[in-house]
C-alpha cells in the first residue's frame, strides 16, 4: 500500500504541517480482522480495523494521518475520510484533508472538486489552476467565556479575551497582547490540558499586515497528543470569524507562527469558512505492515 507524507499549507518542503496520507485499496485489509462496519460510518464500506489505523498513525507520528477510500456511486460523497493523531481519532482536521485532496489530484485518483464524508459531515475540497486547494468547512461557533483561573500561568501570557469554539473543535481561542507575545509563548502543556477538550489557540493581530498576513496564531493540543501543531486548518474555522469581525472583512490570511510556519487564506461565508492553501509531497513510499 502506498503511503505519502505531504507538507500542507506551504509551497515548499519541510515547512507547513506534515500529514500521512493513505489511499486504501477498494477492499482494505489489515493484520487484524476488518470490522464489519464502523458505527461512525454506518453506510460506508468498512475501513480496516481501528486498532490498525491507530498503529499506522502512531508509526507515522505526525500530527495527523489521513485514511481515505472511494465510496460507491450514488453515495453522499466521493470518498470517505478519517484522521488519526498518534494517540486518537479526531473529528476534524484541515491540514490532513488538504494533503489528501492534494494526493488525489496529483496522482490522478480524482479530478475536480472532491467531496469527503467525515465525522464533521461532507467536506468539499476544490483545486485551482495555480495548484492551491480550497476547503469548505463548517464555521466554528464562538462563545465568550470568563478567563479561566490559572490559564495565564499555563499559557505564559495574560489573555485579553477568551472564546469557546464549541464541541466540534473543542478549543479555547485566547487573544494575547501582540504578535511578539504569540511568537514567544512557552506554555506548560500539561497544565493547558485541563482547560478544553483539545487545546488552546493563541492569537494576536499581525504587527505588520504588509508582510502578507493579517493575524498570527499558535496551537497547543496536549489532549490529543500534540503539544504544538505546526499549522491547523480547523483552528482557522474559529480564527476566521473572530478576526473577520475585528478587522471588518471576510477574506483574511493567517500565519501560524510555529517553528515550521504556514499560511492559511480564509474566507468567511456565514456558517461555512473557506480555507485555501498549498501542499507539497515530500515522501512517497510503501507501507509493508
Amino acid at each position: 500500500m502506498r503511503i505519502r507524507i505531504v507538507d500542507a499549507f506551504t509551497d515548499r518542503p519541510f515547512a507547513g504541517n506534515p500529514a500521512g496520507v493513505l489511499i486504501l485499496d477498494p477492499a482494505p485489509s489489515s493484520p487484524s480482522s476488518p470490522s464489519s462496519s464502523s458505527p461512525s460510518f454506518p453506510s460506508f464500506p468498512s475501513f480496516p480495523d481501528d486498532a490498525w489505523l491507530q498503529d499506522v498513525a502512531r508509526e507515522v507520528n505526525h500530527a495527523e494521518t489521513a485514511f481515505t477510500h472511494r465510496l460507491p456511486q450514488g453515495a453522499e460523497a466521493d470518498w470517505a475520510l478519517r484522521w488519526f493523531t498518534p494517540v486518537t481519532e479526531v473529528a476534524m482536521c484541515g491540514h490532513a484533508t488538504l494533503a489528501t485532496a492534494h494526493v488525489l489530484h496529483t496522482t490522478g485518483a480524482h479530478e475536480g472538486p472532491v467531496r469527503f464524508a467525515t465525522l464533521s459531515g461532507v467536506l468539499i475540497a476544490t483545486p485551482h489552476e495555480d495548484g492551491s486547494i480550497t476547503l469548505d468547512f463548517p464555521t466554528a461557533p464562538l462563545t465568550p467565556v470568563e478567563i479561566p483561573d490559572g490559564v495565564a500561568e499555563a499559557l505564559g501570557a495574560e489573555p485579553l479575551t477568551v472564546f469557546d469554539t464549541g464541541p466540534n473543535i473543542g478549543d479555547l481561542v485566547i487573544e494575547v497582547a501582540d504578535e511578539k507575545t504569540v511568537r514567544g509563548l512557552a506554555p506548560d502543556h500539561r497544565a493547558l490540558a485541563r482547560y478544553s477538550k483539545r487545546g488552546i489557540i493563541a492569537t494576536a493581530r499581525a504587527e505588520e499586515p504588509s508582510q502578507g498576513y493579517d493575524f498570527v496564531s499558535r496551537c497547543f493540543f496536549p489532549n490529543v497528543g500534540i503539544d504544538e501543531d505546526p499549522v491547523t486548518g480547523s483552528a482557522h474555522t474559529a480564527l476566521a470569524p473572530y478576526w473577520s469581525e475585528r478587522l471588518g472583512r471576510p477574506d483574511l490570511t493567517g500565519l501560524q507562527a510555529s517553528a515550521r510556519s504556514g499560511l492559511v487564506r480564509t474566507d468567511l461565508r456565514g456558517e461555512r469558512t473557506l480555507l485555501t492553501g498549498r501542499s507539497v509531497t515530500v515522501i512517497d513510499g510503501e507501507l509493508l505492515a
